[in-house]
């Protein structure tokens, strides 16, 4: 099974990192526009059986995307689990670490797998590879900006 993962050091406190991925349009924030994804129904922020649905699309096909929220440790940690969508599995784990100097380090750890099998390897993990990097690159440095910041 492919895994994903990106790390960045943000100079902010690991609550502040976390708080903002409370926010209730951190989503919508984090969401890079050439995505053409959309949130259609939010419950519960992150909390454990919070659950998101999303419309994205595969080239022009629509897509709904089920996200349940499946773990929290305040300030620390947050874990969503694809329970429909594009993905034959997909557990993301998002994580704030404190860096010992006053900021902390942000990471997106992501288990995937493909459908289709050795097909959908095959034919898709340069491509699924490719766009995970540029979004997480993407929601790094919106967040980054975000929490490094001063306060509004």
């Amino acid at each position: 099974m492919p895994i994903f993962e990106k790390r960045t050091r943000i100079a902010a406190p690991p609550e502040r990192v976390f708080a903002f991925h409370e926010e209730p349009d951190a989503l919508e924030r984090l969401t890079p526009p050439w995505e053409h994804a959309r949130v259609l129904e939010k419950t519960g922020g992150i909390l454990v059986g919070a659950r998101v649905v999303m419309e994205t699309r595969v080239g022009p096909v629509p897509l709904r995307w089920v996200a349940e929220h499946t773990q929290y440790e305040q300030g620390r940690m947050f874990q969503d689990t694809q329970r429909s969508g594009p993905f034959k599995r997909w557990v993301h784990t998002h994580r704030t670490d404190p860096d010992g100097a006053g900021g902390c380090y942000l990471t997106d750890h992501v288990d995937y797998d493909l459908p289709l099998g050795a097909i959908g390897r095959l034919g898709g993990e340069r491509f699924v590879r490719r766009k995970l990097e540029r979004m997480f690159d993407y929601r790094h440095e919106v967040t980054r900006r975000a929490c490094e910041a001063p306060p509004r």
